[in-house]
């Protein structure tokens, strides 16, 4: 499976600003010796080993992962954040287009479902949608968003085939995939998702606030956490921060280091990133995390910070 990620960011967009933008341009700048720039070989080096953090961008859309397998042609979709715009632009370039997409919703809190309406595939009568969530008024909700005063095109304009399927039990997906959910501690409720490929495996968590039951070894967790290929968690916070911001829903980076050694988790995958931070910030979280797990001495697991454009084969 190829994992592509269109949004990161959590609890609404969050573009670079023309000041972010003037810093970066200047850090670089204060980097530049002579030889630098004699030649165009010599100007890719120097590109290649600035920090992360200046040559590119985490991204500012909100929440949208998309899923693409060899054995079928579907495409599958977590959450329809803004990020979900420019992964309907991106397949709907693909020749042959895609003719079915699956939307698995973590829930309807508006970071998660605020580019529905711009999603271009949407619109095509040979397309066919299938929305999926365990909450019976997912429908309602986004028809909601889509109605007067909140949006000037109803979501009934959309021309595609629209299927609503509440979820009570695993999802097949051609002979070998298999998405089943698990309820996170979230307000109002979120709902991760873990796709079986074959012997692989990957679970989608935005969205949770880690508490003790989730490291409980009991049968459930273990059968669903145990071994996970990778995991896209929520890891907004650091840990002072998920102190002080008990029961907000959210995580911090350090309890999802310690959540993915608990269940043998390989890829730990930073996600839902503050919108208050900038690149330096988040690439700053990413060493942290890394730093963390080097002094608790924690084996075995690969840790990235998600950003657009960013691709994982499993």
């Amino acid at each position: 499976m190829r994992i592509t990620f269109w949004g990161v960011r959590g609890s609404l967009p969050a573009p670079g600003t023309p000041s972010q933008i003037r810093d970066k341009i200047s850090a670089v700048l204060e980097r530049v010796k002579p030889e630098d720039i004699q030649t165009p070989q010599a100007r890719e080096r120097f590109l290649e080993n600035l920090p992360p953090w200046l040559f590119g961008t985490v991204g500012g859309n909100s929440p949208c992962v998309s899923l693409s397998f060899d054995s079928i042609k579907d495409k599958v979709v977590f959450d329809a954040g803004s990020g979900l715009r420019e992964f309907g632009a991106a397949a709907g370039g693909e020749r042959p287009k895609p003719e079915k997409y699956h939307i698995f919703l973590s829930h309807f809190h508006w970071d998660h479902i605020q580019g529905l309406p711009f999603f271009g595939p949407a619109y095509d009568p040979s397309v066919s949608v299938d929305f999926y969530s365990p909450m019976k008024n997912m429908e309602s909700a986004l028809h909601g968003q889509m109605r007067s005063p909140y949006f000037p095109v109803h979501m009934d304009i959309m021309g595609s085939k629209k299927t609503f399927h509440v979820l009570s039990e695993p999802v097949t997906l051609g002979e070998d995939i298999s998405v089943t959910c698990k309820k996170m501690n979230h307000p109002g409720d979120s709902f991760s998702y873990k796709v079986q490929e074959g012997d692989r495996s990957f679970i989608y968590a935005t969205d949770t606030e880690l508490s003790a039951n989730d490291f409980l070894p009991l049968g459930e967790n273990a059968a669903y956490y145990g071994n996970a290929d990778a995991i896209v968690l929520d890891s907004q916070y650091t840990l002072g921060e998920a102190i002080e911001k008990y029961n907000w829903g959210h995580s911090a980076f350090s309890l999802g280091a310690d959540f993915s050694a608990t269940w043998g988790i390989k890829h730990l995958i930073l996600f839902h990133h503050e919108p208050a931070y900038d690149d330096q910030k988040l690439f700053g979280m990413l060493q942290s995390a890394r730093g963390y797990i080097e002094r608790m001495n924690i084996k075995g697991i690969k840790i990235s910070l998600a950003v657009e454009g960013m691709e994982i084969h499993l």
